[in-house]
């Protein structure tokens, strides 16, 4: 039995689940690689074959030495490394997968993994990930019975569990808060009835709207991305409509939309910036008010924000004294700059805490003509929630989805056997992944409307 030898890069909390459906195999050996071994250590602890090893990914030295020396590498570090993990494996004709949307960096290295004859296998997480594997399995069978989707919709959150939701972001994070602020920031596209619409990073908060998914819950829903490419990747060119977009609990955007306001998602370095300045202080000097006592702070934060109402004024203004940042306590700085400060800040206040439980939800929509002329709507929802006591709902989708995908890789299914960068666009490596989770657990429940 000859062993297949895969690296972990990353130790993240998605990267256990796929570790452990991983050892599953007894052909498997896994070695994982973080800059701090002990976070690594940790993270293997009492599963079998497993090592752990200290790697600095943004090294290409230390990414050259490893990654040759095993069949396929697992990128779960933050996507702007992907590309120089992709390049020390094109030089050591190691096999790569990623949970990442496939980044022009990325695309631009397909001839060079196709000369060294591997595979690239991105996309297999939840959203990128799972969404596809339905989105696929949906417009075929709509298409094989001469139906035309004409509109597709498709919202993923990963959120607190309503009963852990309750604070002023009605949010919490499970793994670094700037990845999930900073989405809250992109631009988007996405095509409505024919026409394509462009929302700038600084407008689309403000372009979030209250989102039906099932009862029990209050989504608001916004265009994540660029949703135009989907038309093509998913073979709908019929498709009049095709947005993909972000799930959150109604009133979040308004809070992120004042934090934006008031420049805490400010990433540049600011060089007054000082040890020992309160965070009112803070608040001040970038709103630039006249005072930093609490009702000074007030005034200009009203003016800036020009909220829409009595309500969404004392809830967020509740909200930023609920954080610390209308207050005289010292800040504790991070980075230089206020969207790390913050990041910081919403780190201690805004973690699961033991108990707590996160919610994946997942829905696409699709409207669907038949060749007689009649309309119908259809669904795929996944609603997910955390065990406590296990994984999250979140690591779970991700982990497990990455998992499959892998083995699959390893195993030769010929639908991953050619070489290039690849996504699970078309059935053929949708269906066998979709299957094995399935038996996992992990299941979209789809409905007629």
């Amino acid at each position: 039995m000859s062993l297949k030898k895969i690296l972990v890069l990353g130790s993240g909390m998605v990267a256990r689940p796929c570790v452990e459906y991983l050892t599953g195999d007894t052909k498997n050996e896994v070695t994982v690689a973080c800059r701090t071994l002990s976070t690594a250590q940790a993270l293997i602890s009492g599963l079998p074959r497993t090592q752990a090893i200290s790697l600095d990914v943004s090294s290409v030295a230390d990414l050259d030495s490893h990654i040759a020396a095993y069949d396929l590498v697992i990128s779960l570090v933050p996507y702007v490394y992907h590309a120089a993990v992709i390049k020390s494996a094109i030089k050591g004709k190691t096999n790569v997968v990623t949970t990442s949307y496939i980044s022009p960096a990325v695309r631009e290295l397909e001839p060079a993994v196709k000369e060294a004859g591997i595979v690239v296998l991105n996309e297999v997480g939840l959203d990128p990930g799972i969404d596809h594997l339905y989105a696929i399995k949906t417009i075929d069978e709509v298409h094989a019975r001469g139906g035309k989707v004409k509109q597709f919709y498709s919202y993923c959150g990963g959120l607190p569990a309503p009963e852990c939701a309750g604070n002023p972001l009605f949010f919490k994070f499970s793994w670094s808060p700037r990845g999930s602020l900073l989405a809250q920031r992109n631009s988007a596209s996405y095509l409505s009835e024919g026409k394509q619409v462009d929302v700038s990073a600084q407008d689309l908060m403000s372009v979030s709207k209250p989102y039906f998914v099932t009862d029990g819950y209050a989504f608001v829903a916004y265009p994540n991305r660029n949703s135009v490419p989907f038309r093509e990747f998913y073979n709908i060119p019929e498709a009049e409509t095709v947005i993909r977009g972000s799930l959150r609990y109604e009133g979040n955007p308004e809070f992120i939309q004042a934090l934006v306001d008031l420049g805490w998602l400010d990433a540049g370095e600011k060089d007054w910036l000082k040890e020992g300045m309160t965070w009112a202080e803070i608040q001040q000097k970038a709103i630039g008010a006249g005072d930093s006592n609490e009702g000074a702070l007030i005034s200009s934060i009203k003016e800036i924000c020009k909220f829409s109402n009595e309500a969404d004024s004392d809830r967020i203004i509740s909200g930023l004294r609920w954080m610390g940042l209308l207050s005289s306590e010292q800040a504790v700085l991070r980075g230089g700059n206020l969207l790390d400060t913050l990041c910081g800040q919403l780190e201690k206040l805004l973690s699961y805490q033991p108990g707590e439980r996160d919610l994946v939800m997942l829905q696409h929509k699709f409207v669907v003509e038949w060749s007689d002329g009649k309309t119908d709507t259809l669904t795929s929802t996944l609603e997910l929630l955390g065990d406590p006591k296990g994984y999250s709902a979140m690591a779970r989708s991700v982990g497990v989805t990455c998992g499959i995908a892998t083995q699959l890789l390893l195993d030769g299914h010929p639908a991953l056997n050619t070489t290039g960068v690849l996504a699970p666009y078309k059935k053929d490596i949708c269906d066998p992944i979709r299957e094995i989770l399935e038996r996992e657990g992990i299941k979209m429940v789809e409905k007629v409307l």
